[in-house]
């Protein structure tokens, strides 16, 4: 099942993708996929649902429509570091002995194809292809990975955009270096953990002015979604609706010789494999 919300910027109508253009609307049975949605449990009837929407002719051509970002604006944005063993390397940075975590702020949340804004003073944007987790219940203190594959309510690409001097530079926290406005390009769509055979098998790829930056797998994660879901919940509680940045594979402009940021102008185009692709023009500052 892929999940998508398409409309104008706040205005989103909650609904479903069945093929690649066609949309079914779900607004008189799901409010949002929000925090709510995911804890009610509800999404579990949506199957049955869409397919009978479709059987009577209720799908609708999405061409034409913007998508928002497949979830509403999430409890909170969690984030791995270095959790790629080959961009660890690139970056001259030991692979990690556990999960390097920090948050973004959710307001940064937009479409997959909207703008990306420099920030004002910013002279190190960089890009990063992600793999990212939805969080479908509560979950605190689980017992192993079994319990937090449970908790998954499905997988989203991501575009963790990052200022990279006031991340590394500036001292402090990672986060005043992600948390700009527009720093989180996600979907198109909300895949449920059924549609992907293996998540530790999916390519992984990110263009600039159509030139190959970013080329990976999941395969190289150094810890599993799984693995990060358990582990995050020893330490807080996750809510329902939030979203979890899984870390990115090399080439990222910070890793370049010489070093290449974005200063506008520029178009992003990245995708995974079963998650789709994302376009966005970079607004500089």
């Amino acid at each position: 099942m892929r999940l998508v919300r398409a409309g104008a910027v706040g205005s989103e109508v909650p609904g479903a993708l069945v093929d690649d253009d066609t949309f079914v609307d779900l607004s008189d049975v799901v409010d949002d996929f929000d925090g709510t949605f995911f804890a009610s449990g509800a999404i579990a009837a949506l199957p049955a649902t869409i397919a009978s929407r479709i059987a009577d002719g209720r799908g609708e051509a999405l061409a034409g429509r913007r998508l928002g970002a497949p979830i509403a604006r999430p409890h909170q944005i969690l984030c791995i570091g270095l959790n790629y063993s080959d961009h660890a390397a690139e970056t001259g940075q030991p692979v990690p002995d556990e999960p390097i975590l920090f948050t973004k702020s959710p307001n940064t949340l937009i479409g997959p194809n909207d703008d990306v804004q420099v920030p004002r003073g910013s002279e190190k944007t960089d890009w990063e292809v992600e793999l990212g987790i939805v969080v479908g219940q509560r979950a605190s203190y689980l017992a192993d990975e079994t319990e937090a594959a449970d908790a998954i309510a499905g997988y989203v690409l991501v575009n963790d955009v990052s200022e990279r001097e006031w991340q590394l530079e500036r001292n402090g926290q990672w986060s005043k270096g992600k948390s700009a406005p527009t720093f989180n390009p996600a979907g198109p769509y909300l895949v449920t953990p059924d549609e992907i055979h293996d998540v530790l098998d999916l390519d992984m790829w990110l263009d600039i002015d159509g030139v190959r930056r970013q080329n990976g797998s999941t395969s190289t994660m150094i810890f599993s979604p799984t693995f990060i879901v358990h582990y995050l919940s020893q330490f807080m509680a996750l809510e329902p609706g939030d979203l979890i940045n899984t870390g990115t594979p090399p080439g990222v402009g910070m890793g370049m010789s010489p070093q290449a940021f974005l200063h506008g102008g520029e178009t992003m185009t990245l995708g995974i494999t079963r998650l789709g692709t994302q376009t966005q023009r970079v607004i500089g500052n």
